[in-house]
This record gives C-alpha cells, sequence and structure tokens, in this order.
C-alpha cells in the first residue's frame, strides 16, 4: 500500500512538473518539442525519486522522532518546507534558463557580482511575473549548473531560513530548523547536477 501511494505520488508530482514546464515553455514562444521536454523531465524523475525514497525519506523519518524523542517538539511542518525545498531545488538550475535567450560571448558580457545570480535566487519571481501576464526574455551566458552556484544558492536559503524559523531565545529545535533546511535545498540541487553528469 505504502508503494502504491508513493507510486501514484511520483506520478502526480511528475505530471504536474512536466505540465508546468510545457505552460512555460507555451507562453515564452520556446522551440522547444515536447518529446524532448517529457525526455528531460523522466531522466530527472529517476534519479529524484532514488535520492528521496532512500535518502530524503529516512531522513525526515529520523528527524520527526529524534526530534519528539530528544526535544519533544513536532518537526512535521518543517519536515514539509524542507520536502518541498528539496523538490524545487532539483529542478532550479533549469528555471533561469527557460526565461533567457542564450547568445555567445562575443555578444552578450556575463554579468558581475550579485547580478548574475538574481535569476537563480529569484526563480519564483520570474514565475509569478510570466503567469501574471508579463513578458520578458533577458540574454545572458550565465549557467547555473556548478558547485559554485549551489553554494551561494545554500547560503542564500540559509540566511532564508534563520528569518524564517529562527526566533529571539533560539532554541536548538530553531538551530535544526534553520540548517535543515538549506541541506534538504542543497541535496535537490546536487541531485539536479548529478542527472546533468557536472560530478
Amino acid at each position: 500500500m505504502i508503494h502504491e501511494v508513493l507510486t501514484g505520488l511520483r506520478n502526480m508530482l511528475y505530471g504536474l512538473v512536466l505540465h508546468f514546464f510545457r505552460v512555460v515553455h507555451r507562453n515564452i514562444g520556446s522551440k522547444l518539442t515536447a518529446w524532448y521536454m517529457e525526455d528531460e523531465t523522466t531522466e530527472h524523475f529517476r534519479l529524484l525519486t532514488k535520492v528521496f525514497i532512500t535518502i530524503i525519506l529516512p531522513t525526515s523519518v529520523a528527524y520527526f522522532f529524534s526530534s519528539i524523542y530528544f526535544l519533544g517538539k513536532n518537526s512535521l511542518s518543517s519536515i514539509i518546507w524542507n520536502v518541498g525545498i528539496f523538490f524545487y531545488s532539483q529542478f532550479l538550475p533549469d528555471l533561469p534558463s527557460t526565461f533567457s535567450r542564450s547568445k555567445t560571448k562575443d555578444t552578450t558580457q556575463r554579468r558581475r557580482g550579485y547580478k548574475k545570480y538574481v535569476p537563480l535566487l529569484f526563480a519564483p519571481l520570474l514565475v509569478f511575473l510570466l503567469f501574471s501576464g508579463t513578458r520578458f526574455t533577458f540574454e545572458t551566458s550565465d549557467t547555473f549548473h556548478d558547485f559554485r552556484s549551489a553554494a551561494i544558492y545554500t547560503v542564500f536559503l540559509l540566511v532564508c531560513s534563520f528569518f524564517a524559523f529562527g526566533n529571539p531565545r533560539f532554541t536548538l529545535f530553531d538551530a535544526a530548523k534553520v540548517i535543515s533546511f538549506p541541506l534538504y535545498g542543497l541535496a535537490g540541487y546536487l541531485t539536479h547536477l548529478k542527472v546533468d553528469r557536472i560530478w
């Protein structure tokens, strides 16, 4: 029964992700074919499912019961956020390129400093603007399929996590929530890089 539930959830998530990328590419007038998007999504979901079952799920269960046993706290809401950021981070490296028109290095200069990572760190805002009717593209030769981008993204998640889950008293339970959030995000990002054979 558990296997059937997990399989059903996987198929539902797969369908949602594939539909999302189809809608995005249709809205921006992309020439990517449907079979290419389906093949790419299937490839990523294969490893995503394996990592989730073998690493993320056992870690989440251990986190839940250890929080109750040692700290007397219910960490379910934290785990839901963590799992969500894991799935989001697995597809994040491809999101900024969806909105860009890549050009050669001769015609498009790489952005300097923090400006380079704005599309990566604030990709949800780009998605929101797209679905709210805003039409835009940005020209860039930047790519986020590297460990430097993964590290910057993890630090960004750590800062966001500190402001979201931290409080003036900052207990051990708060520390666990703050640290686990970016670690789950990093796991998702590294899963994507593994599929694309970056490491």
